[in-house]
């Protein structure tokens, strides 16, 4: 009961901020609370969190216009390794009170001390009068990826296929190093965290050019679609072929206790063979995290 009442909890926040901020959506594409699988327990336990994006970022490209989001996020972890996970987003300044929803489940394994992996499931439901983000152009996701443990650093490749109105395939392979202070900030139970990343991102991009076909009359007005040849309008880019997408750095800041932490993090991206009506720059992306952990 105490797990639902949190859960209702939530819920409630994000349609309090809604009704502040006349709409709301999330930021780091996919995988909210799992975004680092590595965080799965192997124990039982529910973890909820909130987070606010300052716009939707989908493995390495935006849309044309920056939707800042607001997102809530439960996750069930087992003793086995499976858990299962549901979160449920909302753009700022878009009548929908729920966006977009996601849900899906996993497996978390150990091959090793300093060899671990997740295998994942994601399905994407989006709102009929829901605003259409880059995202949309894919309704399911299946992630694999492996994380290798240094000691002075941690290395992942991720792998992930994703199929709907258009299929793509992706690999992420990211570099971090944790540090920790050896100090309480208040009291001996809390401390700070710091989590700086690497990441390059590979893959093709059908996702762009389904999503340009879907919005071609309004990113035409706005000079922002480019048609090729002939009409119906045909395309001048292999989005199929697979390449380097996008570089980029991040830099999680987090004060963190026993069952709780917020976190703020800075991500500069790096779109690279920028294909079709997506017009990406470098970027400056900003997250604000809480993450609430019952075990």
């Amino acid at each position: 009961m105490k797990y639902l009442c949190a859960l209702i909890f939530l819920v409630i926040f994000t349609t309090a901020v809604y009704a502040d901020t006349g709409g709301v959506y999330r930021a780091d594409s996919i995988k909210h609370v799992v975004a680092d699988t590595d965080t799965v327990l192997r124990k039982r336990s529910i973890s909820i969190g909130a987070n606010y994006g300052s716009d939707v970022l989908f493995f390495g490209r935006t849309g044309p216009i920056k939707y800042p989001f607001l997102s809530t996020d439960v996750v069930y972890n087992s003793k086995t390794g499976f858990f299962v996970y549901g979160s449920a987003v909302q753009v700022i300044g878009y009548s929908p009170v729920v966006d977009e929803l996601d849900l899906g489940a996993g497996y978390l394994f150990k091959y090793s001390k300093k060899l671990s992996g997740t295998v994942s499931y994601s399905r994407f439901i989006f709102d009929d009068d829901a605003v259409l983000v880059i995202k949309s152009a894919s309704s399911n996701d299946i992630d694999f990826k492996n994380s290798y443990d240094w000691k002075f650093a941690k290395s992942s490749v991720t792998m992930d296929y994703l199929f709907g109105k258009s299929s793509d395939f992706f690999a992420t392979f990211s570099t971090s190093k944790y540090i920790e202070t050896n100090f309480g900030i208040f009291d001996d139970k809390d401390y700070l965290s710091f989590t700086p990343t690497v990441s390059a991102i590979f893959g093709t991009q059908n996702f762009v050019q389904k999503f340009s076909i879907d919005h071609q009359y309004r990113l035409d007005l706005d000079n922002i679609y480019v048609p090729g040849e002939g009409m119906p309008p045909s395309f001048r880019y292999d989005n199929g072929r697979f390449n380097i997408l996008n570089y980029s750095f991040k830099l999680p800041i987090a004060y963190n206790r026993p069952h709780y932490t917020f976190e703020a993090s800075w991500k500069y991206s790096i779109p690279v063979n920028v294909e079709g009506a997506i017009k990406n720059r470098h970027e400056v992306f900003f997250n604000l995290s809480f993450f609430y952990l019952f075990f």
